[in-house]
């Protein structure tokens, strides 16, 4: 019935493409896009209306057009960020951190965070088609990203619920929205269904896609994949303001009575999910914006780094190929770190009220990153151009950003590429989990046996023992493990 439908449809259009859509097409510059329409079947022709009937041309052309008018524009020059925006590792005192743990917990079992999930990439460096959260890193329990990352919110919940004498955890709960793309979205809520939700309750969990942005060659024209699909890509992770916007999410968080959004990457093995500390830390700075950050380990480390932008200028990512060989070196002489050593790792804190400056601001600048890719169209792969907004786009618009160092050992266990590359792998990402939880166990009073040498190998904690090495003793001291293994309640 429904191919009857289709059929009528598109015999219906008649010889040559809607007067209408080519006019508006003209107007943009686009009317290249109906270059093959005597060549399309009737199905073929109705595909393509529809196709440019999609899009919202005039946006796109803005967008177009301001990104490659200021593509290559001289920016103002960059300083090192003020220390007194960060919280370095050393100069966190015991006091602070319980301080801010307890402050975070609170704001947690009122119902004020949210987190908020980018996840729109698939595993094709992993080798896999599969959204990246589906993967599993080889660790001992065999867990998914996204079964680690759900079981640190169901743990999160229960201490915040105990914190308060809230009772069992049941009684708090995180919203978790989760931004996919159309090539992940299907997988990505087929899994969690499959999977119960790992626990969680199924309404607590909201999925949302990022949008997709034409292609274009270097003069600003859609390069047309097939002969009547305009070639598209995902708009970059930033895409998830105008994501959030348009799906009216910023809407429902401040019906739910959500204060602050804690956003990160999918492909973190040690991500801390809806961590109470940089909560607390976030609330007592009384800032628009946070970032966790690493320490640079090495000048030409291929990492984006936080700098200030021009003479009192809100701070902001430089990109590692933006950042000059010689200025990456330069050494801040009080302190003897490097001078930009605050690397991004995508985790992130803002208020809902940010949010929604952000989504404002980004749509009315319309500036885009341009990222010169080989994209499939009809002519083969062609060069072209991908239009991109990154997360820490963000920034330049945040009255103030704090940020607060954390330890990569401890939190960053980047999941990028295929085992055998020289690093970012699932196996480095997984001896990063083991090593840590080792150290977890024997400050908690374990012993462990292990038939592989010690660096090779570890244990698991399952994150519904423990968050961040909490409450361990009762289950390890005096107690004996052979690693590898996973230790759960």
């Amino acid at each position: 019935m429904r191919e009857q439908v289709i059929s009528e449809e598109a015999s219906s259009l008649s010889e040559s493409p809607p007067q209408a859509l080519v006019e508006r097409l003209k107007d943009y510059g686009q009317e290249d896009a109906f270059a093959f329409w005597d060549e399309l079947s009737p199905e073929e022709r109705l595909l393509l209306v529809k196709d440019i009937q999609s899009l919202d041309l005039s946006r796109i052309d803005r967008i177009v057009r301001c990104s490659l008018r200021s593509h290559g524009l001289p920016a103002a020059a960059i300083e090192q960020v003020p220390e007194s925006s960060v919280s370095t590792v050393e100069e966190r005192t015991l006091e602070d951190r319980e301080r801010w743990w307890k402050m975070g917990l609170k704001a947690i079992s009122d119902g004020k965070l949210a987190v908020l999930l980018l996840s729109g990439g698939q595993g094709t460096r992993l080798g896999s088609s599969d959204p990246k959260g589906c993967f599993n890193v080889g660790l001992p329990s065999g867990k998914s990203l996204f079964q680690l990352q759900a079981e640190r919110i169901l743990c999160v919940q229960r201490l915040a619920a105990q914190a308060t004498n809230e009772g069992s955890g049941s009684s708090v709960q995180i919203h978790w929205y989760i931004m996919t793309s159309p090539f992940t979205d299907d997988a990505t809520r087929k899994f969690f269904e499959s999977h119960k939700y790992f626990g969680l309750e199924a309404d607590q969990v909201t999925f949302f896609q990022q949008g997709t942005i034409p292609c274009v060659s270097k003069d600003g024209r859609f390069i047309m994949e097939t002969p009547y699909r305009v070639a598209k890509a995902p708009d970059g992770n930033g895409g998830v303001y105008s994501a959030l916007k348009s799906s009216k999410l910023l809407e429902d968080m401040s019906m739910k009575g959500i204060k602050y959004l804690d956003c990160y990457g999918v492909d973190n093995a040690l991500v801390r999910v809806a961590d109470p500390t940089f909560l607390g830390y976030f609330i007592d700075k009384g800032v628009a914006a946070a970032a966790k950050v690493v320490r640079k380990a090495y000048p030409q480390e291929k990492v984006g780094v936080f700098v200030r932008r021009g003479k009192g200028g809100p701070l902001t990512v430089v990109e590692y190929s933006e950042l000059d060989p010689s200025m990456a070196s330069l050494i801040n002489q009080e302190t003897g770190r490097l001078r930009f050593c605050w690397s991004n790792v995508c985790l992130h804190m803002f208020t809902l009220d940010f949010l929604n400056q952000v989504a404002n601001g980004l749509e009315k600048d319309s500036i885009y990153h341009i990222a010169e890719k080989k994209i499939p169209s009809i002519h083969g792969h062609t060069m072209g151009i991908k239009l991109e907004q990154f997360i820490f786009d963000a920034f330049p618009y945040a009255p103030s950003t704090a940020l607060f160092e954390v330890l990569r050992e401890e939190e960053f266990a980047p999941v990028k590429n295929a085992n055998g590359s020289n690093f970012d792998t699932p196996d480095s990402a997984r001896l990063l989990v083991l090593r840590l939880h080792t150290r977890w166990v024997v400050a908690a009073g374990g012993f462990l046996t292990h038939s592989v040498p010690l660096y090779a190998t570890g244990v698991e904690v399952s994150p519904l023992c423990s968050y961040a090495g909490e409450n361990l003793e009762a289950i390890c001291r005096g107690r004996t493990f052979h690693a590898p293994c996973e230790i759960t309640f």
